[in-house]
């Protein structure tokens, strides 16, 4: 038997079915307290959207946008599961059991985590749990990647499943990602194995479950019961996967390479305001192939593999568009806070000569059998995902990507739409912002907040604050502080100035670290170097980053086994 969600509100969870936890006696919330969207997009970098200065098409995003407030500097943990946790926690990842993806606790690497990795804390509220004992419906679609690895299988314990933690229901998928074609498909605690049509795509059947849910509770008389859905989009997490429509719109749209489409990806972000004028395009990375020095053969397939990507994203970018217009005809889109962020920056697993038929597995195919076959791509027959320079250009103008310390892995868009509350429609937000403050300007809009105590446990410190205020005030203060770790690898933001530490992977120490000083009112990409100019500053952000490191997490950090960290940039753990 399903096991009913640990948090319980006023009525009934009716587990097992779409509607599981709604209940028509709940505690009726007043008109004014917003419903709440978060779409959480995936390894979508900080440039691909087209109201952050992409060529991909995402007018329905850009709508939300127009309506709202964008920010140029908010920064996530560089990998997927550790800023979910941090979303739904207001914590750091750390300080929450997630200090990276649980696919990294398995062989070799289980020794460097204790027995409580990977599972959330018991002393600690989700926002999700805030919100429901609030009195809203709560509901997860698609992405969750909080469950450790020995609660996947069938029959095992679902203590650290979604509706143990605060979602009404759930449907989507417990691990990292799945096939958009042939998902691995949960609902509530259990996997199921529907027959799925011919033209099946997951965030289609996404967009249709959110939008049956919204019907539903209106139809069901909660429309004054505000809810919380959490989208956590496929997109564009590997494999890349569009339907041919979508892909055939960008057909020869990337042939001029990855270079040049990061240089006018560079100059449109100047041209829209959401980097400062005299900001610099940091040069491709060194270990990064240049796309003049491709064979035809590479040029040919590696730009098809952009064109597959860009209509993943405008597809998705649709779905969005079609809840964000169900919501609008059931009159409930003026009163919707909706947030869309990605989880980090782009993804760069693949290396230098991308995936084709199958994920984290070395590509065997040479270019010129992947030309004859890239027709393949995109379609049910791969799961590609796109060469690591193209990450460069998702992530523009920032250094790196995906799992790196610089802000190309950490810095993505983030969206903030509620045209009740926003006056500044259209507005950039320069101030800075982390993705341990999403829960609290979440409650912060809700008129709730994390509790101290739950049933007499004291809980966790909350490391976030709410940035609520900055949607019409572009002078409201934002956060000063951060600090930054995966895989060895560190990072500190103070203000302007922000310190990366690069581990030593041959090292047991960090000794033989690498260290470089960033004035990024000066130098917004990362672009130059302050260290050896700079030491007494560079000094004080070492000390900095141990102090909050102490204050947050406790435990002296220590590093990582070789084979566990960052290897020239690809990592030899798949996430």
């Amino acid at each position: 038997m399903i096991q009913l969600s640990r948090r319980r509100f006023a009525g009934a969870l009716l587990a097992g079915t779409m509607l599981a936890g709604q209940s028509r006696a709940a505690t009726r919330q007043a008109p004014r307290t917003p419903n709440i969207v978060t779409i959480v997009l995936d390894d979508i970098g900080f440039s691909d959207l087209g109201c952050f200065g992409g060529e991909i098409s995402t007018p329905h995003i850009d709508a939300l946008a127009k309506r709202g407030v964008r920010y140029n500097r908010f920064d996530t943990k560089a990998v997927c599961s550790t800023t979910r946790a941090a979303l739904l926690t207001g914590r750091n990842g750390h300080s929450v059991n997630f200090p990276d993806v649980p696919d990294t606790n398995f062989g070799p690497f289980a020794e460097r985590y204790d027995a409580d990795a990977f599972r959330l804390p018991d002393d600690i509220q989700t926002t999700a749990e805030v919100l429901q004992d609030g009195g809203y419906a709560t509901w997860l679609l698609g992405k969750w990647h909080l469950i450790p690895s020995d609660e996947l299988e069938p029959g095992t314990s679902r203590r650290n499943w979604p509706r143990q933690r605060g979602f009404d229901y759930f449907y989507g998928f417990a691990k990292g990602w799945t096939d958009q074609y042939r998902p691995d498909l949960v609902e509530n605690d259990d996997y199921i194995d529907p027959d799925l049509p011919s033209d099946y795509h997951f965030s289609v059947d996404m967009a249709d479950k959110a939008m049956a849910l919204v019907s539903a509770h209106v139809d069901n008389g909660e429309r004054d019961r505000p809810f919380f859905l959490q989208m956590g989009m496929g997109v564009a997490h590997s494999p890349i996967q569009a339907p041919a429509e979508f892909s055939a719109r960008y057909a020869n749209r990337y042939r001029r390479g990855w270079d040049i489409v990061r240089g006018e990806r560079f100059a449109r972000m100047k041209e829209m305001g959401l980097i400062p004028a005299n900001c610099t395009l940091p040069p491709r990375e060194e270990d990064d192939r240049a796309w003049d020095e491709l064979s035809e053969d590479e040029q040919l397939v590696f730009a098809r593999y952009m064109e597959v990507y860009a209509g993943f994203i405008e597809h998705a970018d649709a779905q969005i568009g079609r809840l964000v217009e169900h919501l609008r005809s059931h009159d409930l889109l003026e009163n919707t806070l909706i947030l869309v962020l990605s989880d980090n920056g782009a993804a760069s697993e693949a290396g230098q000569r991308g995936f084709f038929e199958g994920l984290y597995q070395a590509n065997t195919l040479t270019p010129a059998e992947q030309r004859a076959r890239m027709i393949e791509l995109g379609t049910v027959a791969t799961q590609s995902e796109y060469p690591r320079p193209w990450a460069s250009a998702s992530s523009a103008p920032f250094r790196r990507y995906k799992l790196w310390p610089f802000l190309g892995g950490v810095r993505t868009a983030l969206i903030v739409s509620w045209p009740a509350h926003v006056r500044t429609g259209g507005a950039i937000r320069e101030q800075y912002v982390d993705v341990i403050d999403v829960g609290p300007t979440l409650l912060d809009a809700a008129g709730l907040d994390f509790a101290p105590t739950v049933n007499g446990t004291p809980q966790r410190p909350v490391a976030g604050r709410s940035f609520l205020r900055t949607l019409n005030d572009a002078q409201a203060p934002g956060r000063q502080r951060q600090f930054f770790e995966l895989r060895g690898n560190r990072a500190i933001t103070d203000g302007n100035w922000r310190a990366v530490a690069l581990h030593d992977c041959a090292s047991d120490t960090f000794a033989h670290d690498q260290w470089q000083l960033f004035n990024t009112a000066e130098d917004f990409a990362e672009a130059h170097d302050l260290a050896a100019s700079h030491p007494q500053k560079l000094a004080e952000m070492q000390r900095l980053w141990h102090s909050e490191w102490t204050r947050w997490v406790g435990p002296e950090l220590t590093p990582p086994p070789a084979s566990f960290c960052m290897l020239a940039g690809d990592m030899s753990v798949p996430h």
